[in-house]
């Protein structure tokens, strides 16, 4: 569990538009804290899972669905004494198709990531995984036609099944603390605003150094550290679709172009500027 770092990132992409994994191992690992510069879908075939997202801890069963954000810190708690076995989906922002990626805007926004499916769905789901994990294996004619038709199938479901919230709801399928989660979804949406520590401890009347303790305890990181990551990545974003670098840093939170470049070097290993 990192603390006083910042987040680790993971890319994994070359020119694909997905990348799908199915995994079986046991191991007694600790997973850290961590994000994606891209989309990540996480299906549970077996083994005892606790998986935590921005705040929240899931307690997974058995082809239970999560929808991982781009930039989400999150990471799994798992339990080595049994085979941990699933599907994963590495999903492009920039899909051509917009529209499949809307679930995990909308994940973010309701700081809510499980699909938890009834039996009839949950079938449908499987043949197509299934079926999608056989095409990309396979040689014979047609076969990456085939694998994006079948992407494309899944997340329409994916979607539909999320949007119109058609999943099982179940509070004790995840814990959380709600002031920590009230405060993150505050964050999250106002990185622009004044989120000093005192600023935060009085919107929320919490002693700041309880809301700090808390805050690490609940998230694996330090409140500074959280919202300067945060604030960095949306800077990136932003010059990336083409806004100057001196902008982008104002309408990340930054009011100090200096302190933004330092911090932007350290956690990117780059200049703003060098995109």
């Amino acid at each position: 569990m990192f603390y006083d770092q910042e987040p680790t990132e993971k890319t994994g992409y070359l020119d694909q538009s997905f990348r799908l994994f199915h995994i079986r191992d046991q191991q007694d690992r600790i997973f850290p804290f961590h994000y994606h510069d891209f989309h990540k879908v996480v299906i549970l075939l077996s083994g005892k899972v606790t998986y935590h997202i921005e705040g929240k801890a899931y307690h997974l069963k058995p082809w239970d669905i999560l929808l991982v954000n781009q930039h989400a810190i999150h990471k799994p708690e798992i339990l080595p004494s049994l085979p941990y076995e699933r599907f994963v989906l590495w999903i492009r922002d920039d899909l051509e198709k917009e529209s499949l990626t809307q679930c995990f805007q909308k994940a973010s926004d309701r700081s809510f990531n499980l699909i938890r499916l009834k039996s009839r769905m949950q079938e449908k789901l499987k043949e197509i995984l299934f079926e999608l994990e056989a095409s990309m294996k396979s040689t014979q004619f047609g076969n990456d036609i085939l694998s994006d038709a079948l992407f494309s199938q899944f997340m329409v479901y994916l979607n539909r099944i999320f949007l119109e919230k058609q999943y099982i709801f179940d509070q004790k399928s995840y814990t959380c603390d709600q002031q920590i989660q009230e405060l993150l979804q505050y964050i999250n949406h106002n990185l622009t605003a004044n989120l000093s520590v005192d600023v935060l401890a009085e919107k929320y009347y919490l002693s700041k150094y309880h809301m700090m303790r808390k805050f690490k305890s609940e998230t694996g990181y330090t409140l500074h550290s959280y919202i300067n990551s945060k604030r960095l990545l949306l800077a990136r974003d932003l010059i990336s679709e083409g806004m100057p670098v001196i902008k982008a840093a104002a309408q990340s939170g930054f009011s100090d172009y200096t302190t933004f470049s330092r911090a932007y070097k350290k956690m990117f290993n780059k200049c703003p500027s060098a995109l």
